[in-house]
């Protein structure tokens, strides 16, 4: 096989569609993550139904406190503007926002009709400053379903099925998982949610990504 006809490595190929559309990139992400927290900020302050408290299971009592899991559940920002990063034309980028668009206004509906909170845990706040931090931003409400379990899930199987497209190894793709998987994690484990919330979110996540991949393989839209 002579130099031509072997295959683009698969970080060429990353480093190829990383470099197209930066500018609306650049500007698409943090605005569409900008105009989500404007939307979900509202609905967590000016609730238009009572409150649910949502109640534990036995995986919110397996699954402790652990405020060492803060960055893994902040780190779900950088995580949802990857899928993107990897798209290499605008039809691409208009498909992936429009899909992802319509799984967070799912969840944006569910808070307006049906608010919920997570129950207020025995924890001495004081002790764990960035978590409070991060609860004074949050205050745990809008729980059911966690759209942080929902877009984590989300993203992490359109990147595997962008990695895969590219051909990266398989450690990657298992960076990938653990990546998602942590976050899912970290969204009960610093108590910002609680395991039924976190479930519901799967179920949003999981269907949304499969079905919108699914439309994009029969529109024949390319990968890479």
């Amino acid at each position: 096989m002579n130099e031509s006809s072997r295959p683009t490595p698969w970080y060429r190929q990353l480093a190829a569609v990383l470099s197209s559309h930066v500018l609306l990139k650049s500007i698409g992400t943090p605005v569409f993550i900008g105009v989500f927290f404007g939307a979900y900020f509202y609905l967590l302050r000016h609730p238009a139904y009572p409150i649910t408290v949502m109640p534990l299971i036995l995986l919110d009592r397996l699954i402790g406190f652990q405020p060492g899991a803060l960055p893994l559940y902040i780190s779900l920002w950088v995580y949802v503007s990857l899928p993107p990063a990897l798209l290499a034309t605008r039809r691409e980028l208009y498909a992936y926002a429009t899909a992802m668009s319509a799984t967070c206004l799912a969840g944006l509906a569910v808070f307006y009709f049906w608010p919920t909170a997570v129950p207020a845990p025995n924890i001495d706040w004081t002790q764990y400053p960035d978590v409070a931090f991060l609860k004074s931003m949050d205050a745990s409400g809008n729980a059911c379903p966690s759209l942080h379990a929902a877009t984590a899930v989300f993203s992490g199987i359109w990147l595997h099925y962008l990695l895969r497209r590219f051909g990266a190894p398989p450690w990657i793709v298992v960076v990938n998982w653990a990546w998602c998987i942590g976050i899912v994690y970290s969204a009960v484990a610093t108590r910002q949610h609680v395991a039924m919330d976190v479930l519901a979110g799967l179920m949003l996540g999981v269907p949304a990504a499969t079905v919108s991949l699914r439309q994009r393989l029969h529109a024949g839209i390319s990968g890479a």
